[in-house]
């Protein structure tokens, strides 16, 4: 970077690689934040299915099976608790390799369990992992993208965990033909290969633009934002954003400089998020928790963890169906996902996340009754309502990844102020890994108490209600730059604050 020119306000004419180049690094760089995603997805497919067999091997009761099913969440607070600050002290990257870390060894100790114990603690290592994997890659990738595909990007570890989920569950399908005390072993014990690459991969990687700057390395930034902006101009004005939003003054130009009341370390963000918040920052926090509580709440973790129980009580019987429905589960959450990913920046968040619940409330709606006709028939083969079942299974999972997946990742990871990113994100994190743990941890006992189908029925409520705040409390952020998202917010009323983004950008136009 060039401070003399920048002094003069003068633009240097360099030739400028093609777009597209400029578009695939950026492209590249979320690809490898993101595989942190594809381990986590399995950790959490994989289990799915392997638990049948752990359950058989093992000598588990449906406690200690519910326990083992839900506890990686929550395990998981400690991971995405200790994200916030371990992002900020070592920076995005490095944070990347440390959930990588502990994927690695949470798999070989999950793959060589002899026990119940044994196996628990494989868990508690994974689940620190998916702490950190859940927080660090859709921030790094939403600070690393500029505004023009920060959706698309953004959606990637989305579209990873799912890919991940899916390998997962094939993983299942395939290792289930081993002997059984082999068999599940196998299945989780084959996680820690991905780590190594991950490893290997991230030496690739540049750093967050945004972290460099807060340590004051504005040359270093500036070649990042150069290589994943579209010219060299926006590139400029990136950094120049990224500067005032830190407190930077203008006239600092140098490569590198002392940020003053440099606040890297993350000290005094937690008074600024939760003691002492602006009317917009508590907006921005009461968005991201009740996102993030909605996407959990409504049940998805159900259908990903007890596929093969809900098939079961549907009617498929054989364990061979019951995977292989699984299987088209995986498939049908994947290819959802891709589609939701291409268009979020195109249709915008807000509009996808209400399709989204609306679309869920319905398929949870069906679910339940069906299986509540099937649960008050015993002994009775409805093939309608079997069909109906798995038909709404599908629906249900095809919905949630076009809006509420993906959009949840994207829409918390760029509407916090930037000194206030990695900490709001990690709670938005622990909220939906705390309500993860608590559905996976619940759901027997819950279609117990009140029947597989009134657990259904219930998720319907709860997205019913998401609707509703959504509709009421969400802003649109398409298109805006980071650095001025927080004007989005203050008002508690997203139709206000659209109509008047509306307005400027109508004004903005015909200037």
């Amino acid at each position: 970077m060039s401070s003399s020119a920048e002094e003069q306000g003068v633009v240097v004419a360099v030739p400028e690689p093609p777009r597209g180049n400029r578009s695939r690094y950026a492209f590249a760089c979320a690809i490898l934040a993101s595989m942190t995603s594809i381990i986590l997805g399995y950790d959490i497919g994989v289990m799915s299915g392997a638990a049948i067999f752990i359950k058989d091997d093992l000598k588990l009761s449906d406690v200690q099976l519910e326990i083992l099913m839900g506890i990686l969440n929550i395990y998981s607070l400690i991971g995405s608790g200790a994200a916030g600050r371990t992002s900020d002290w070592l920076g995005r990257r490095y944070t990347i390799v440390l959930a990588g870390a502990f994927f690695f060894c949470g798999a070989l100790l999950m793959g060589f369990a002899t026990n119940y114990p044994f196996i628990m603690v494989g868990r508690f290592v994974a689940g620190i992992g998916v702490g950190y994997a859940m927080m660090i890659a859709p921030v790094y990738t939403a600070e690393v993208a500029p505004a023009s595909s920060r959706g698309f990007l953004s959606s990637f570890p989305e579209i990873f965990i799912n890919i991940g989920i899916l390998l997962g569950y094939v993983s299942n399908y395939f290792f289930s033909k081993l002997p059984e005390h082999l068999g599940w072993r196998f299945m989780l014990g084959v996680g820690a290969v991905p780590s190594v690459f991950l490893a290997i991969g991230v030496l690739a990687m540049p750093e967050s633009p945004r972290w460099l700057v807060l340590q004051g390395r504005l040359g270093d930034a500036f070649k990042v934002l150069d290589k994943t902006s579209n010219t060299k101009e926006e590139a400029i004005s990136r950094l120049n954003d990224i500067k005032r939003a830190t407190g930077i003054p203008d006239d600092m130009t140098d490569d590198v400089i002392v940020v003053p009341n440099k606040k890297s370390a993350g000290k005094g963000v937690w008074k600024d998020l939760l003691v002492r918040p602006t009317p917009s920052v508590r907006h921005i926090l009461i968005a991201c928790l009740g996102i993030h509580f909605a996407q959990q709440a409504s049940g998805i973790d159900a259908v990903v963890l007890y596929s093969p129980t809900i098939f079961s009580k549907a009617g498929l019987k054989s364990k061979n169906d019951q995977l292989l429905a699984t299987v088209a589960v995986g498939v049908v959450k994947t290819l959802f996902i891709v589609v939701g990913t291409c268009v979020v920046d195109r249709f915008g968040r807000r509009a996808l996340l209400l399709t989204s619940m609306g679309g869920m409330f319905i398929s949870l709606t069906a679910l339940g009754t069906s299986l509540t006709v099937i649960d008050r028939n015993p002994g009775q083969t409805l093939k309608w309502a079997i069909g109906l079942s798995v038909t709404t299974v599908m629906s249900f999972v095809a919905t949630f990844s076009i809006g509420a997946g993906p959009v949840t990742w994207v829409y918390c990871s760029e509407i916090f102020p930037v000194r206030l990113r990695a900490q709001g994100a990690s709670l938005g994190v622990m909220l939906n890994r705390l309500m993860s743990g608590i559905i996976g941890m619940t759901f027997l006992s819950l279609s117990k108490g009140l029947t597989i189908g009134g657990a259904f029925l219930l998720f319907a409520g709860v997205s019913a209600a998401a609707w509703v705040f959504f509709f009421t409390f969400l802003p649109e952020t398409r298109g805006v730059a980071l650095e001025e998202m927080e004007s989005l917010f203050g008002s508690y009323s997203a139709n206000k604050k659209n109509n008047v983004m509306s307005k400027d950008r109508e004004v903005a136009d015909e200037q």
